[in-house]
């Protein structure tokens, strides 16, 4: 995603992008830039237990064709596989849920790896109406309290 300013413009109707990658929520601006009213569009919540809970297989070994011993492999991290995956979900909803609102306007508020992962799979449309970026986890936060978060960087 391109540099973007460090102080957050939230015009009127814009759609403000909060999420990580296990939630995410699509907020609608319905004041303005001084006083942010946002209101949820869409909610989205996935189920991602530990990668305990996901695989119960041991991570395998490698026998080189030179060497006798043999090597251990990494164990899949079918957690952070899910989190990729969710994200490239939602940034895809996002992007029908800008054509459908005919929204200009777009702030995305997430962590700095949800934030690249999201670099990946936005749509060109949906990266050019990108205004701000900030890489914060903001959803643990009422959505008044994400208000008022996102007023106070104006």
């Amino acid at each position: 995603m391109p540099n973007k300013k460090p102080y957050i413009r939230l015009p009127n109707r814009a759609v403000v992008f909060v999420g990580d990658g296990s939630k995410a929520l699509f907020l609608l601006n319905e004041g303005n830039g001084l006083k942010p009213r946002l209101v949820v569009q869409q909610a989205f919540e996935d189920e991602n237990p530990p990668t305990h809970e996901q695989g119960s297989d041991k991570p395998g070994r490698a026998l080189s064709g030179t060497e006798p011993n043999r090597s251990a492999m990494e164990q899949t991290d079918w957690h952070d596989i899910e989190k990729h995956r969710f994200t490239r979900t939602v940034a895809g909803a996002l992007d029908r849920f800008l054509s459908e609102l005919k929204a200009e306007h777009v702030v995305i508020v997430a962590p700095p790896r949800t934030l690249a992962d999201l670099g990946r799979s936005l749509s060109q449309t949906v990266q050019d109406s990108i205004v701000a970026e900030l890489a914060k986890d903001l959803t643990g936060l009422s959505v008044s309290d994400i208000s008022q978060y996102l007023a106070a960087r104006s």
